[in-house]
C-alpha cells in the first residue's frame, strides 16, 4: 500500500514539472513570436519619398560614377501624365501667370545644384532644381522670377526679381508636378587691370543660384510669359528652335513633354522639332547627351545642329556662330515655315541682329521679299522671340 503511495506521488511529481516546463516552453515561443512581429511590423513601416531622397540617391549614384557624370535621359515615361492639362489640352485659355508677385513670393527649396558643363567651358552653367510644392503651376515656355537676398547698393533699397526661362516641363524633372528646372550661367567679370575677377561686379542672382545648396529657400515670383508657348494645337507643325548657350531653357520643357513624357500632347505630335544650338566649343555644350539620344531614338521628328564659334569654320573660314548654321540651312528653313513652321528665338540678345540678316539673305536668295515675309510669320503668329 505504502509503495502504490510512493508511485503515486512520483507520477504527480514528474506530471507537474512537465506541466510548469510546457508552460514555459510555451511563454518563450509566444516572447519570440511577439518579438518577431514586432520587428516585422517595424522593418514595414512606409516611409514617404521625398525629393531630398531622390536628390540622396542620384548624388551617390554620381559620385561613384566621377564628379563630370551626368545621368542619361529616362526613356519615355510609362506613366500617363494628364493631371495637370488642359482640356483640351492645347486650351491656353487658363494658363497660369503670375500667380506669386514680387511683394508676395513663394517660399521654394533647393533640390540640386548640378554643373553641366565640361572644364574647357567659357563659364560655369549649372542645372537647378526647385521644389516648389506644386505650388507654381506653370507651362512650357514659361520664365520664373528669383529675387536674391540683400540691399542694392546701387539703389539701397532689396534687389530686385531676375527672371529665368523654365528649362522642365509643368511636370518637373520629378514627373510629380511639384518641381521646377531652372537652367542658369554663373555671371562674372575679368578685370584686365586686375588679373583677375571683380567680385564687385558679379552677377547677384547666377552666383546666389549657382552657389546655393540642396534645402535652401528661395523666393520665386511667376510663372511669367505666353510668347514662347508652344502651338500644341496644331500638332503637325514643324518647330524650329535656335538658342545661344542657356537659352536653351525653354526647348529642353518642349522636347521633354514630345519625347519624354506620356502626353497627349507627345502622342498627338505629328511635325518636326529642330534645334539648334549655339556655343563656344563642345565642352560648353548643354544637354548635349540628350538631344543625341533623342536624334537616335526619333530620326524622323527630331534634328540636331551645333554652332561652335572657337571650333567650326563657317563658309568663308569664321568663326561659325548660329547665324551661319541658319544661312547654311536656310532653304530647308523658309521652306517650314511656309508649310506653318513656329520659329523661337531664345538667348542673349546679340544673336538677332545676326540671325535676321542672315534670313534676309535667305529670302532675296528665293527672291522673296524680307520685310513682307517676316511681317507675314509674325501676324500668322510663328515668330517668337524671348532675348535678354
Amino acid at each position: 500500500m505504502r509503495l502504490a503511495e510512493n508511485i503515486s506521488l512520483g507520477l504527480n511529481v514528474v506530471l507537474a514539472v512537465g506541466f510548469v516546463a510546457c508552460v514555459m516552453t510555451a511563454k518563450q515561443h509566444n516572447d519570440v513570436l511577439a518579438s518577431t512581429l514586432t520587428r516585422g511590423a517595424q522593418s514595414h513601416v512606409v516611409v514617404p519619398v521625398t525629393p531630398a531622397m531622390r536628390l540622396a540617391t542620384t548624388q551617390q549614384v554620381r559620385s561613384m560614377a566621377g564628379p563630370a557624370s551626368r545621368a542619361a535621359m529616362a526613356p519615355k515615361s510609362t506613366a500617363r501624365l494628364d493631371f495637370l492639362e488642359a482640356s483640351p489640352y492645347y486650351d491656353q485659355s487658363g494658363i497660369p501667370v503670375n500667380t506669386h508677385k514680387n511683394k508676395a513670393p513663394l517660399t521654394a527649396k533647393v533640390v540640386s545644384v548640378e554643373r553641366i558643363v565640361g572644364p574647357k567651358a567659357t563659364g560655369e552653367t549649372c542645372n537647378i532644381v526647385i521644389d516648389h510644392e506644386g505650388k507654381m503651376p506653370y507651362w512650357e515656355g514659361q520664365s520664373a522670377g528669383v529675387i536674391p537676398p540683400g540691399i542694392d547698393p546701387k539703389r539701397n533699397k532689396p534687389y530686385g526679381v531676375r527672371l529665368y526661362s523654365i528649362a522642365s516641363t509643368r511636370y518637373g524633372d520629378l514627373l510629380d508636378g511639384k518641381t521646377m528646372t531652372l537652367c542658369v550661367r554663373r555671371a562674372t567679370y575679368w578685370d584686365p587691370e586686375m588679373g583677375k575677377e571683380d567680385p564687385a561686379k558679379k552677377g547677384v542672382c547666377s552666383n546666389y543660384l549657382c552657389d546655393a545648396k540642396p534645402g535652401q529657400e528661395l523666393a520665386l515670383t511667376g510663372p511669367s510669359g505666353k510668347v514662347m508657348l508652344m502651338p500644341e494645337q496644331t500638332p503637325e507643325a514643324p518647330i524650329i528652335m535656335l538658342a545661344t548657350g542657356t537659352g536653351i531653357a525653354p526647348y529642353r520643357g518642349f522636347l521633354r513633354r514630345l519625347f519624354v513624357e506620356n502626353t497627349e500632347a507627345s502622342d498627338k505630335f505629328k511635325g518636326l522639332a529642330w534645334l539648334f544650338l549655339g556655343v563656344a566649343n563642345s565642352d560648353a555644350l548643354l544637354y548635349d547627351d540628350d538631344w543625341k539620344m533623342m536624334q537616335e531614338k526619333y530620326p524622323d521628328k527630331f534634328r540636331y545642329d551645333v554652332a561652335l564659334s572657337r571650333e567650326q569654320k563657317n563658309k568663308n573660314g569664321g568663326k561659325m556662330y548660329i547665324q551661319d548654321k541658319v544661312e547654311e540651312y536656310g532653304k530647308e528653313v523658309f521652306e517650314l515655315m511656309n508649310l506653318g513652321a513656329h520659329i523661337y528665338f531664345c538667348g542673349l540678345k546679340g544673336m538677332m541682329p545676326g540671325v535676321l540678316e542672315a534670313m534676309e539673305g535667305v529670302a532675296k536668295s528665293q527672291g522673296l521679299d524680307w520685310e513682307e515675309t517676316l511681317k507675314k510669320w509674325k501676324t500668322n503668329k510663328q515668330w517668337h522671340v524671348e532675348v535678354y
